[in-house]
């Protein structure tokens, strides 16, 4: 018996690191400069059941800042930097944290052009080692279903309903903050 739980502890020890492995990596590629110089913002993109934070870059040393519309440029003429600052722009929204018997679950979406780029998983279940693995089995196969259909609108993960339900609450948290 004990054998059997260090080995669903090792699975589950290795699904979460695949998960922030790959979370890691996206967020990599998303910190990469693809011009000469860039510049961030952040800001809560105000909704009651999430917060948000914008990063944008772009190659003339242009910075913009929050909803009153100021902001400066450094070479090249102003529409061409702001134009391409909002091409590049990356929110994130994080929805609200779900309660469930098995422990908390709360979801953060990346959203770009207004479509969803990116959705992470911030926390699953954890209450026993058999709702980590649950969870750790049914995140990427959520993750993938709502990239698919940039929409809350999808099936719940067979043997991971109570995760599943939570998942797609603090999903359409997300999606209502981000007017989507």
């Amino acid at each position: 018996m004990r054998k059997r739980a260090a080995l669903s502890a090792s699975v589950a020890s290795l699904g979460i690191l695949a998960i922030g492995w790959q979370a890691g990596a996206h967020a990599l590629e998303a910190a990469q400069p693809t011009a000469a110089g860039a510049a961030g913002t952040s800001g809560t993109p105000g909704a009651a059941n999430g917060t948000g934070s914008t990063t944008a870059a772009s190659g003339s040393g242009a910075s913009g800042s929050s909803a009153s519309g100021s902001g400066s440029s450094g070479s090249g003429t102003a529409s061409q930097a702001t134009a391409g600052a909002q091409a590049k722009a990356q929110t994130t929204y994080a929805g609200q944290a779900v309660s469930t018997r098995y422990g908390d679950v709360q979801v953060q979406i990346t959203v770009q052009n207004g479509k969803i780029t990116d959705v992470t998983a911030l926390h699953l279940t954890d209450a026993e080692m058999r709702s980590q693995m649950i969870s750790a089995n049914a995140a990427p196969i959520l993750r993938s279903e709502v990239l698919q259909a940039q929409s809350a609108n999808i099936q719940t993960v067979s043997g991971a309903t109570i995760t599943s339900d939570a998942y797609l609450q603090s999903l359409q948290a997300a999606l209502d903050a981000a007017h989507l």
